[in-house]
């Protein structure tokens, strides 16, 4: 687990840009945290250092929103509603990655064992400063360990 730190909304989307340079098709990003701490900032500078342009807003209502970026499509899922692990299945993820997509997934802690592997980012506000986020990264699968010396080297900069 690398454990990193954020002093603004600004340096959360460099975070969250550094670890889209590593994503391929078919990868998930869970991000996790309670609310207010960074979910929709990190995917917003996630989408953006892939190519997003539109403004990317949280898909609370909707669950799903995809935005097409080149070759690929990045389908930006909150689960904030979500309860059950059949609601989650009634979502066929596996089909939206299995058509060229990459997938990040807000609240998706809560069922992240039906995610199958992905990178785990876990977002925590601090009592010292408003704007400053404890930010955790962890890989859960193969996939994501093979990349881990590469995880690691995009991150080194936000390491506590």
């Amino acid at each position: 687990m690398l454990q990193l730190r954020s002093d603004s909304p600004a340096t959360t989307h460099a975070i969250a840009a550094a670890l889209a340079r590593l994503v391929r098709r078919g990868d998930v990003i869970v991000l996790a945290g309670e609310m207010g701490t960074g979910k929709t900032a990190f995917a917003q500078g996630f989408g953006a250092a892939l190519g997003v342009t539109d403004h990317m807003t949280s898909p609370t209502y909707n669950l799903v929103h995809s935005h097409p970026v080149g070759k690929l499509v990045l389908h930006h899922a909150d689960l904030y509603r979500l309860s059950t692990q059949h609601e989650v299945a009634d979502l066929a993820f596996a089909e939206l990655l299995e058509s060229d997509g990459i997938l990040i997934v807000e609240w998706g802690d809560v069922v992240a064992g039906s995610l199958g592997e992905h990178l785990l980012v876990r977002l925590a506000a601090t009592e010292d400063d408003d704007d400053r986020r404890d930010v955790a990264v962890s890989a859960v699968g193969r996939s994501w360990a093979m990349r881990w010396a590469d995880v690691e080297g995009a991150l080194e900069a936000w390491r506590c």
